[in-house]
């Protein structure tokens, strides 16, 4: 009964907090996007555990792809509600023993590693101990998660045997950025081979492009049977994918054997968002080696993991800066097609698929059809993060 009540006065608040602040809040339509597209989001989700329209308390990869830009905003532009919105949700889900509310580190899921990003920031300011220790707990994880033969890491646990693009995001960049900070140079070469593993077999020498995800053992129904990849490259997972590479290679040191490797990918990536990019509008679409087929539509999660990837690309010198204007084509399409703005001058962000994957109850095909179909929805923050990040790449630029 106890956790009933508790159940009914989150979805209370969430509700009642969320049409007082649409009600009455407005954003500045002077201030940068970056700004304006946070700003809006502290509208509709008063406290950060509700984005991604959540409920109840879950430890998500979503509030990590969101929180992660709000501190980089907080970082570009000192104020100070940005890292308070992220401190308060840190507060809210890691107990004062380093655990975290509704992680389970026996699913073996990487999805749960990426919304740890967070700590390393949140320790570094605070000195709270707690953040070490889920820190911690988030790479011991690692060391745990069951690998393919060549040493990548399995998506979950109840996807045995697969790498999916989706995952090197989730936990590479984690990966990369803990070794770094922790002084733990013998973890780079395993990093590394995430990324290679994974584009080696997901890599599609008929488009350039990397399919969605690939099954060692060739037992899904989904896979190929003999290369066992999956059907399609989508976007969304090709985006995740783009962004890894560009975060992880922050941290990777230049004179790391191998790192060349990841570098090669990522100038593959960049020629192929480049070869891809929708002449007109500048965008891309939901399933990219279909692109402009019946069905199919241009997508923002895709669009603005691109053009993140690229601008960040360029200013870390790991691609050339000729996809600049690339990066430029692909963001003005963002602000025309699917940014719209209210009376208010609160912003929302339009056009995002808001999940795909393969396999599970229920089961996900990966075919075509499965991936045009998938629910379409606005402020997803799989889009939203990319797009602040992309703004505050884009307004380091303009300064």
């Amino acid at each position: 009964m106890k956790n009933i009540k508790k159940y009914l006065w989150l979805c209370g608040a969430f509700l009642c907090s969320m049409w007082v602040n649409a009600q009455t809040l407005q954003v500045s339509k002077q201030a940068p996007w970056s700004v304006r597209m946070a700003e809006s989001e502290m509208i509709r989700f008063p406290e950060a555990w509700q984005l991604d329209y959540m409920k109840r308390l879950k430890w998500d990869y979503c509030h990590g792809v969101e929180l992660q830009a709000f501190l980089n905003l907080y970082d570009a532009y000192g104020d100070k509600k940005y890292y308070d919105y992220t401190l308060k949700y840190c507060e809210t889900m890691v107990h004062p023993d380093g655990s975290i509310e509704t992680y389970r580190p026996s699913e073996l899921s990487l999805d749960r590693i990426n919304t740890g990003k967070i700590f390393f920031r949140m320790y570094e300011q605070t000195k709270d101990v707690r953040y070490k220790k889920a820190m911690d707990m988030l790479r011991d994880q690692l060391t745990c998660q069951p690998r393919t033969k060549e040493g990548g890491f399995w998506h979950k646990m109840v996807y045995p045997s697969q790498m999916w693009l989706d995952g090197i995001y989730m936990a590479s960049p984690y990966y990369a950025e803990y070794a770094f900070r922790n002084n733990r140079p013998e973890d780079y070469q395993d990093v590394i081979r995430q990324f290679v593993v994974c584009a080696k077999h997901t890599y599609d020498p008929a488009t350039g492009l990397y399919r969605h995800a690939w099954d060692e053992a060739r037992k899904q129904p989904w896979a190929d049977k003999k290369t066992g990849q999956s059907a399609h490259t989508w976007g969304r997972a090709m985006g995740w994918f783009s962004m890894a590479l560009v975060d992880a290679l922050e941290f990777i040191p230049k004179h790391e054997p191998g790192r060349e490797q990841v570098m090669d990918i990522l100038q593959n990536v960049a020629k192929q968002i480049k070869n891809w990019q929708d002449k007109k509008t500048g965008l891309w679409y939901q399933v990219i080696d279909r692109s402009g087929d019946k069905g199919n539509y241009l997508e923002s999660s895709v669009s603005t993991m691109f053009v993140y990837a690229l601008y960040k690309g360029v200013r870390l010198g790991l691609i050339d800066k000729s996809y600049l204007e690339v990066a430029e084509k692909g963001y003005e399409g963002i602000l025309k097609h699917f940014i719209e703005v209210d009376d208010n001058g609160v912003v929302s962000l339009t056009q995002t698929c808001a999940v795909a994957g393969l396999g599970g109850k229920p089961y996900r095909s990966g075919e075509y059809d499965y991936y045009i179909n998938e629910k379409i929805r606005s402020n997803d923050p799989k889009a939203v993060g990319p797009f602040i990040n992309a703004s505050l790449e884009r307004e380091r630029l303009e300064k």
